[in-house]
């Protein structure tokens, strides 16, 4: 096909917070998060939770919500969750334990501050 440039994968990832493990959620508007380590996350970010159904919330389970830092471990997001489940850490280990996360998937902004790379190889057309 003339003209057509097939599309490509970067090798290296361009937004790379980490995955955090959660160590508490409260049930208010907006939600706050509490991570296990110091999560080094920025205002803007958005993460998606997965709690597995041992730690309670369930309503939260695959929801996604802007971040607003409040604290080395602590964050509130864009979600209200007075309504839900209490989160709850597990007191055994049940087969295929899997610990609650919160996963940055992307950020909220013009400039991608929290990116370690802001500017993507390009490729100039024949």
């Amino acid at each position: 096909m003339p003209g057509y440039v097939p599309s490509y994968s970067y090798p290296k990832p361009i937004f790379q917070p980490a995955m955090r493990v959660i160590a508490a959620i409260t049930t208010t508007n907006p939600m706050e998060v509490t991570t296990t380590v110091n999560h080094l996350y920025i205002d803007g970010i958005i993460v998606r939770l997965d709690i597995p159904p041992h730690f309670g919330m369930q309503q939260a389970n695959k929801l996604t919500g802007t971040v607003t830092v409040t604290g080395p471990t602590t964050f509130t997001l864009d979600i209200n969750s007075f309504t839900f489940q209490p989160f709850v850490l597990p007191t055994s280990y049940p087969p295929g334990y899997q610990d609650a996360q919160v996963v940055p998937i992307g950020e909220v902004s013009a400039i991608l501050t929290a990116a370690v790379q802001n500017v993507l190889p390009f490729r100039t057309l024949p």
